[in-house]
């Protein structure tokens, strides 16, 4: 820690809050990431919010190639420290959530994320991924415990909610490690734990995944209410529509959508898709 604390000093960095900066320097935590990412000399790695890259330079010692995102340009000296003389690491400066994602995987072959995530980007970025990528194969990442929780939780738990039917759509999420505020620098009020996803393309059949992703959105839009209301309220369907829907689905009556496993979303969303009340 004194070593990586010594570096940042020796550039003039200053942590920016608004970026979520929480570094680690551990040796032992940074391999055990890696190792629990299954990681080899094959594989290409992106790596989103790399800070002062220490788990970029474990990273390069065990994939083909890594590129390791971050925002903070002011890392850049930092950066060209720490990960001196490695030929297989492109440092980019751009903010990962507004890539043209189609764009960058034109360029790469099938990747995995591997990733210390800054917390407030968590959410929308993993969205972003199972939404928008064709390559990714996989995703290993350090997230706030909390939001891991969510990530792996099973319906009718607190935890349960859009983003873990999201994630079970294309694959199974699991906490392979947790993590104590302490290993942080600065030391974050929470600890974190890593999660890892690994995508099985039809995991979930599906008629179509918008449609899927729409009822997974409708279930969710009111925890309190039941889906037959969120039904009426986000699809604009008549009660009796919504009755006729949940039936057919094999949806109980007064079923709340936390109760559904992502199977028995999908199922619904078939139906919905297959009346016309949703593409």
């Amino acid at each position: 820690m004194q070593e990586l604390r010594t570096v940042l000093e020796k550039h003039g960095f200053h942590f920016k809050k608004q970026f979520g900066q929480n570094f680690i320097s551990d040796t032992n935590l940074l391999r055990s990431i890696v190792d629990a990412s299954g990681i080899d000399k094959t594989t290409t790695v992106v790596e989103i919010g790399c800070g002062a890259g220490t788990l970029t330079r474990v990273l390069a010692e065990s994939a083909k190639q890594v590129y390791a995102f971050d925002i903070d340009r002011d890392l850049q000296p930092v950066l060209a420290e720490t990960l001196s003389g490695l030929d297989n690491v492109e440092v980019i400066f751009r903010d990962f959530n507004k890539l043209d994602l189609k764009e960058f995987e034109k360029e790469i072959e099938n990747y995995v994320v591997v990733a210390n995530l800054p917390y407030y980007i968590t959410t929308p970025l993993v969205t972003k991924l199972l939404e928008e990528s064709d390559k990714v194969q996989g995703l290993s990442i350090m997230v706030q415990e909390e939001v891991a929780e969510r990530f792996c939780a099973k319906e009718n738990t607190p935890e349960y909610g859009s983003i873990t039917a999201a994630i079970a759509l294309k694959g199974s999420a699991k906490i392979v490690k947790r993590v104590s505020r302490n290993l942080f620098y600065p030391r974050p009020n929470v600890d974190s734990a890593v999660v890892k996803i690994e995508f099985e393309r039809g995991r979930v059949e599906v008629k179509s995944e918008n449609a899927y992703r729409q009822t997974v959105k409708c279930a969710f839009l009111n925890r309190r209410k039941t889906l037959e209301n969120n039904l009426v309220n986000y699809f604009k369907l008549t009660r009796d529509e919504a009755k006729s829907v949940l039936q057919e689905a094999g949806v109980e009556d007064k079923a709340r959508g936390e109760t559904l496993s992502p199977w028995g979303l999908a199922k619904l969303a078939d139906v919905l898709y297959a009346h016309g009340f949703v593409k």
